[in-house]
């Protein structure tokens, strides 16, 4: 029901090492000038009160990230509006791709992730977003990231 990505897709190895670049389990940070926030694309899962999601990365502005940090910490912190992202994470189930897909990021209470919210388009993940999906779905798509994984580690 949750699927996770470690790191934007434009995270290379080697920037581990570099002193202008961070890599957490909620924030990102390239060469101190692409800056990210991890959230989470929830999906309702029709006829049930289960949510599918899916842990993403949205690229933000210098000025919203910072904002974003300096409230991390801080509670009612989800009174905040909400910031303009670029979603950063290839969800390959997809076509076309999910890179770059406009959205709004949601600051929730603090310990929770931010919502993604996206914008309201044609795209499969965007009507997902908005309309749900059956349980056969949520299956469909753990066979096919569970596959991938398989693939990944031959």
């Amino acid at each position: 029901m949750h699927y996770s990505a470690s790191a934007p897709y434009v995270w290379e190895p080697g920037f581990a090492d570099s002193a202008d670049c961070l890599l957490s389990s909620d924030q990102c940070v390239i060469q101190a000038q692409h800056y990210f926030v991890k959230g989470l694309v929830e999906i309702p899962v029709m006829g049930s009160d289960e949510v599918f999601s899916w842990a993403a990365w949205v690229s933000l502005s210098r000025d919203n990230f910072s904002r974003s940090a300096d409230l991390w910490d801080t509670v009612g912190r989800e009174s905040e509006e909400p910031y303009f992202g670029w979603l950063s994470t290839d969800l390959s189930l997809y076509s076309p791709s999910t890179i770059n897909l406009k959205t709004r990021l949601h600051t929730r209470p603090v310990g929770q992730r931010p919502f993604i919210e996206l914008e309201p388009t044609d795209h499969p993940l965007a009507v997902e977003q908005r309309t749900g999906i059956t349980m056969q779905r949520v299956r469909a798509i753990a066979e096919a990231v569970l596959h991938a994984a398989d693939s990944e580690s031959r």
